[in-house]
């Protein structure tokens, strides 16, 4: 997972679930971050769909 933020993007881990999405977005500060996990707006989904979770 990589987050955007002030102009730079970090790294902060691989997650293999939502749950684990969840937790990163909590560490980064994010209220509520359940409710943003369908809103394109903060997630982009890569390598297929949304809450699709597959080994690599």
């Amino acid at each position: 997972m990589t987050m955007h933020s002030r102009g730079r993007d970090g790294i902060l881990g691989t997650a293999y679930s939502d749950h684990d999405l969840v937790v990163f977005l909590e560490g980064a500060g994010i209220q509520d971050p359940d409710s943003i996990l369908d809103d394109d707006r903060w997630i982009e989904w890569r390598g297929g769909r949304a809450h699709q979770w597959s080994a690599a």
